[in-house]
């Protein structure tokens, strides 16, 4: 016997039959003849790289699979948001490729571009499908009065564009560009008669940097392109210098380049800003291949006194290489040309690891002075405990020269 659908036991059956069969995501498995079509048309995708044998792994499974069912029910049409894996035992040529070296690891991807920030957060679904929908919020925050430019924070560094039209190609490009890099900058907007006053020539974009007082600089380029617009972008918002905290540690050491170090009272600027003017007139070369940073002495008392200093000693430098701490001898020394680069190259030689334990190098000896191997150690990483913990990941072990 069929009931009819105007029937009371019909309609409780359909409602159950929704409540208890809720819409359902399908993870996608990532392998090389798909990843590239896959996660180019996905407005934001969520990758999880995993290993079967791995426990942390195994764990995050269905954990992975209830959060994608969640969001899906949130953002149902096609590429709003992507939920992937790759099985990187089976597939070790993509595994390599993003430079896995932890199991499991999220990494998150925007319309094909893989961002630094994978997430890091609490295995739950919650705490995924909160992450995804602050990534889902808009990155850009619009500008209803010009006088509101005059309230922005300096303490952060401004994008902000001028526009005639919201629905144009010149602020889809730009509101791109913001997806990207909204952790690094503050995105604002104004359009049409309120932005009238700034497009004297047209629409543009200008940066506003950290400072009261620093003048703005204008983007000279194509706004629809989105090459130029980001590589602009990226400069102004990410600083050569950049500052380590408790929560940004464990990202900073995965990146897996020695750590320069100026540690200074947090109200220190004119410390900081001698460090940045020195690391860019005498280290821009040896951008990839040690980290620039700068830390707070109160926050990060520890690593201090693994050097035998205190908050009373900043400013300090020093190099961390994830086996010992070696420290600038005088911060003043600093601004002599060559100073600083010359420590960094040391390490790289080794020179500051065989001086620690056998003393000088014999060219460093006075003429006429006896060489003596002065047995020492040097203190060892404080940054490392800040690395991917082996309670929550697989790590891969991986060779590190002895610095």
């Amino acid at each position: 016997m069929f009931l009819s659908l105007l029937d009371p036991n019909c309609v409780l059956l359909l409602l159950a039959s929704w409540v208890f069969n809720p819409v359902r995501s399908e993870i996608i498995s990532l392998e090389s003849g798909n990843i590239d079509d896959i996660l180019n048309h996905a407005d934001v995708a969520l990758v999880n790289f995993y290993a079967d044998w791995c426990r942390f792994s195994q764990m995050l499974h269905p954990i992975f699979e209830e959060a994608s069912n969640v969001i899906k029910e949130e953002y149902p049409e096609k590429n709003q948001v992507v939920f992937a894996r790759v099985d990187c035992d089976q597939h070790s040529d993509i595994a390599q490729r993003y430079r896995i070296s932890k199991y499991p690891t999220l990494k998150l991807f925007r319309n094909g571009m893989m961002m630094k920030k994978e997430y890091r957060g609490q295995r739950s679904v919650t705490g995924l499908a909160d992450f995804i929908r602050q990534q889902k919020s808009d990155p850009v925050q619009e500008i209803l009065n010009l006088e509101d430019i005059k309230t922005v924070d300096r303490s952060k560094r401004n994008i902000i564009g001028y526009f005639e039209q919201k629905d144009s190609d010149n602020y889809r490009t730009f509101e791109k560009v913001s997806s990207i890099l909204h952790d690094d900058c503050v995105f604002l907007a104004a359009f049409g008669s309120v932005s009238k006053p700034e497009r004297f020539s047209g629409d543009n974009v200008i940066y506003k940097p950290v400072g009261e007082h620093a003048p703005d600089m204008v983007y000279l380029g194509s706004l629809t392109n989105f090459d130029l617009s980001y590589a602009w972008t990226q400069d102004k918002c990410v600083p050569l210098v950049r500052e380590i905290t408790f929560e940004n540690g464990e990202e900073l050491t995965e990146e897996g380049l020695p750590f320069l170090i100026l540690f200074h009272m947090k109200d220190d600027a004119q410390s900081l800003e001698k460090f940045q003017q020195e690391v860019a007139r005498q280290l821009i070369s040896e951008k990839g291949t040690i980290n620039f940073l700068h830390a707070d002495c109160d926050k990060f008392r520890h690593p201090l006194l693994h050097i035998q200093k205190s908050p009373a000693d900043c400013p300090v430098i020093a190099i961390d290489s994830f086996r010992h701490m070696y420290v600038f001898p005088e911060f003043s020394d600093v601004t002599i040309p060559g100073k600083l680069k010359q420590f960094v190259l040391d390490l790289h030689s080794g020179k500051l690891h065989r001086e620690f334990h056998h003393g000088p190098d014999p060219t460093d000896v006075a003429p006429g002075q006896e060489s003596q191997d002065i047995a020492s150690s040097p203190p060892e990483s404080s940054f490392q405990k800040l690395a991917p913990s082996e309670y929550r990941y697989t790590i891969l072990k991986r060779h590190r020269d002895e610095l």
